[in-house]
């Protein structure tokens, strides 16, 4: 096996749950499956000497998480103030009322419809409760309600599903669309090269030590595979089944639904540019 210091954005060792930087710490959902790896990455985010805290992606649905994460930040001497959702998944998403309930936050997100008590989220944003500065970056293609959120004093960007600790996302056709996927893995590598971005906080899976390393890989996964794809359609297979069967036959089958949903993002975003015939 790949020694994990080998692997695409040198993912950190040792225990998901805890402090992952200054200023960002992670409560681990126990939702692990397939799809969620280890479970969901809660995170509570706060300038160390504030006595308010944000939250990012409160999980799903259960009561002992979440009351887990309200004590791991009374621990810490911190009151939940306001939570956001990187998007709208139930994994992510689905506490998020209840969540409001036992905390009293707002909740803010891209999505009106995930909105309680809170403003929406668009590019250019800044979160600056409780003296924190978290910069909204708009990451659509996984969904199309995909956010990223910078935080530039400890040099992190928390991105949800559109990046992930151990592997790679899918692309949640109809909702997400290739175009836009590669687009924001575009602009969270901008951040590494522009504003010195090095870690990434991902919604699940561990964290990443490598920033730049990882969108780099990511992009090049992402070529790799449009262009299998394409392979397959060429040879003569059309429906998207057919083309998971042959270019993810080395992929566990309880992943290949998943994979079809990326592959019909795949084929539209080929007919879209005209490399393949309808």
């Amino acid at each position: 096996m790949t020694e994990a210091a080998a692997l695409p954005g040198r993912p950190r060792g040792g225990a998901l749950s805890g402090q992952a930087t200054a200023r960002a710490h992670c409560v681990l959902a126990p939702n692990p499956s397939p799809m969620t790896l280890d479970g969901t990455n809660t995170w509570i985010v706060a300038e160390p000497d504030s006595d308010r805290a944000v939250v990012i992606d409160p999980g799903p649905l259960d009561e002992t998480h979440l009351q887990a994460v309200i004590e791991t930040a009374e621990r810490a001497g911190k009151r939940i103030a306001l939570t956001l959702l990187t998007h709208g998944h139930h994994d992510h998403a689905e506490g998020a009322g209840r969540f409001a309930e036992l905390t009293g936050s707002a909740v803010r997100a891209l999505d009106p419809a995930l909105r309680l008590g809170g403003e929406g989220l668009g590019a250019g944003d800044v979160i600056t409760t409780g003296g924190l500065e978290l910069r909204v970056v708009p990451t659509p293609g996984h969904t199309s309600d995909s956010l990223s959120f910078h935080l530039p004093a400890d040099a992190a960007v928390l991105t949800g599903d559109t990046v992930l600790g151990r592997g790679t996302t899918m692309v949640a056709h109809p909702d997400g669309r290739l175009g836009d996927y590669l687009d924001s893995l575009r602009r969270l590598r901008s951040l590494t090269v522009d504003d010195g971005v090095s870690t990434v906080l991902p919604g699940h899976g561990p964290v990443l030590n490598d920033a730049q390393g990882a969108m780099e890989f990511y992009l090049a996964h992402r070529a790799h595979r449009l262009a299998q794809v394409e392979t397959a359609v060429e040879a003569g297979h059309r429906t998207p089944a057919e083309v998971v069967a042959s270019v993810y036959a080395d992929v566990d089958r309880s992943l290949w639904p998943a994979a079809e949903l990326s592959v019909r993002a795949q084929l539209d975003y080929l007919g879209e540019h005209g490399l393949i015939e309808d």
